[in-house]
């Protein structure tokens, strides 16, 4: 079974969202990698106050393209795990044909699955940024907490918003809110098993909308899981229980072990994933 992971952050957040995670999948004999998206690779401090202005032209191609470099360039295939904009990649990496099994943590919805009334609300200040197409947008305090971690006393609210918080490319939205560039095959048959998880008290992607996005792969052959936690906001794999969110994916990694193995790595030549060919 495939013994490395890679994770894969959200929007709003640095790779220190997945620390507890790392410690936990650690502590079972995985090797843990938590890249951060282009341009972020910083201190929070940094981003926060210097974003790079490049940030501001990086969508979700770019995004998907540049952690696809990181697990193909791994000795063997990994498992992938993404929360919210970062389970929406790990599908997309599964597509073409990347890692050994990948987990969508209360995902941004892939092209064909509608935004529910509390996900609306939420993204709703990005897309109505004027110009915000090509810009670094950043989130206040308030808002964060109302799309992330509502249920939360408002101190340990503030706590969140300070160790974790950095700027975001606008772009993404906006592709995310037509669609553009985030189209994955749902009936495709060879890609590696996937869970998809939902929080059912989520307000940044609406428990339904993973309803929803689990519903697409129904006529897909490839393994393809669903999980629900009840009481669960979107900051589930770092907020009060994550430890139980942690364990559910490694429970399901456990039991999809004979699905893990003697699944090829794809290569990727020149911006594309490619099957690989014949030694």
């Amino acid at each position: 079974m495939a013994r490395t992971v890679v994770f894969v952050h959200g929007a709003w957040v640095a790779p220190a969202c997945w620390d507890s995670f790392r410690s936990r999948f650690e502590s079972r004999g995985y090797s843990c990698l938590a890249p951060a998206w282009p341009y972020e690779g910083r201190p929070i401090e940094e981003l926060r106050s210097n974003p790079a202005p490049e940030l501001g032209r990086v969508g979700i191609p770019e995004i998907v393209e540049h952690h696809a470099k990181v697990v193909a360039a791994l000795p063997e295939p990994p498992v992938l795990v993404g929360h919210s904009f970062g389970g929406l990649f790990v599908q997309m990496l599964l597509d073409r044909g990347l890692g050994a099994a990948g987990v969508a943590i209360d995902p941004a919805p892939p092209r064909g699955v509608l935004p529910g009334p509390h996900a609306f609300r939420f993204s709703l200040p990005a897309v109505a940024t004027w110009r915000g197409w090509r810009k670094v947008l950043t989130i206040p305090p308030d808002r964060f907490a109302w799309g992330f971690c509502h249920t939360l006393p408002e101190a340990e609210q503030r706590k969140i918003y300070e160790r974790h918080v950095v700027p975001t490319p606008g772009r993404i939205f906006f592709q995310a809110a037509v669609g553009a560039g985030t189209k994955v095959n749902f009936r495709n048959a060879s890609r590696a098993p996937l869970l998809i998880t939902a929080g059912e008290l989520d307000r940044a992607v609406d428990a339904r909308m993973n309803r929803s996005n689990f519903r697409k792969y129904r006529r897909s052959p490839a393994v393809t899981d669903f999980e629900e936690f009840s009481g669960r906001t979107h900051w589930l794999i770092a907020g009060p229980g994550w430890e139980e969110v942690a364990d559910v994916v490694l429970d399901w990694l456990d039991r999809s072990g004979p699905a893990l193995t003697s699944i090829p790595q794809a290569d990727v030549a020149d911006g594309e994933a490619v099957a690989p060919g014949p030694d």
